[in-house]
């Protein structure tokens, strides 16, 4: 094998590909060579939909984009299904599409935690459903789903999302178990990654500057992560590299979650 991580001809679906983790992954598997039917919220004719196609034909890939629900199921059907017609397969499916829902245990309404539950765990099971059969019929299929160091620690206010991203590591272990030889499924769970939302979620402080910087001091590696550096293991996990990796969850933290606390004393991670 070369060492280089080649995906010519491997066909991909990526959700969330208008912006953040979904955009970098999409542009990564791009230049390892892979063909890409992505999809997201904003419409075909939005900023960040046009971006995803031009940085995947840029290196050679053909694109499409859909702009659907994936909460809805008949629209995980339909994004799949042109997918497949359209690329004449399924090689790879990045699942990563998700929201931050934040209400803490005792705040948690039912309507939130549905909302939660639907888009941040049932969503991912749904699109393996419906790929299931064109990612077994490439015999070497891949699911990877995107999930979060929450799933391991979390915070307070956290609840429900930490929930179902830690169940996004049984399912997981289940569809790797299941569905194998023929289909690996591994799961990468990013810490503090650079993304238009986590910009937002700064500017909620009165130095962003300050807070950015105490975040970044946080982590042992001294920095946050980029979207590329998730499109790059992902296009490994993908890749015939890989392959040996299946039914687990890898953590892209940067060490955030050797420490065991924080606090006065325990050395530069204040």
């Amino acid at each position: 094998m070369s060492l280089k991580i080649d995906l010519s001809g491997k066909r991909a679906l990526v959700s969330g590909v208008s912006s953040g983790i979904g955009s970098g992954v999409a542009r990564i598997l791009a230049q390892a060579g892979c063909d890409i039917s992505g999809c997201g919220l904003d419409e075909f004719d939005s900023a960040g939909a046009q971006h995803f196609i031009e940085s995947v034909e840029k290196e050679g890939g053909m694109a499409e984009y859909l702009s659907l629900d994936l909460t809805d199921p008949g629209e995980i059907e339909r994004w799949v299904n042109t997918a497949r017609s359209t690329m004449g397969g399924i090689d790879i499916i990045i699942s990563n599409a998700g929201r931050n829902i934040f209400e803490g245990l005792e705040n948690c309404t039912n309507a939130a935690w549905e909302e939660c539950m639907n888009l941040n765990l049932a969503s991912h099971w749904r699109l393996a459903k419906s790929a299931y059969p064109y990612l077994k019929e490439s015999g070497r299929g891949v699911f990877i789903i995107t999930t979060s160091n929450h799933a391991f620690n979390t915070i307070p206010d956290c609840f429900p999302y930490n929930i179902a991203k830690a169940g996004l590591v049984a399912m997981v272990q289940s569809l790797a178990i299941e569905w194998g030889p023929h289909i690996r499924a591994v799961g990468i769970a990013p810490g503090f990654v650079d993304t238009p939302a986590g910009r937002n979620w700064f500017n909620t402080f009165a130095d962003p500057d300050a807070e950015l910087a105490r975040t970044k001091a946080s982590h042992p590696v001294n920095r946050i992560c980029s979207v590329e550096e998730i499109g790059a293991l992902a296009a490994f996990l993908a890749s015939e590299w890989g392959g040996f990796i299946s039914g687990t969850t890898i953590l892209a933290d940067g060490g955030r979650s050797a420490l065991m606390q924080d606090g006065e004393g325990y050395g530069k991670y204040l």
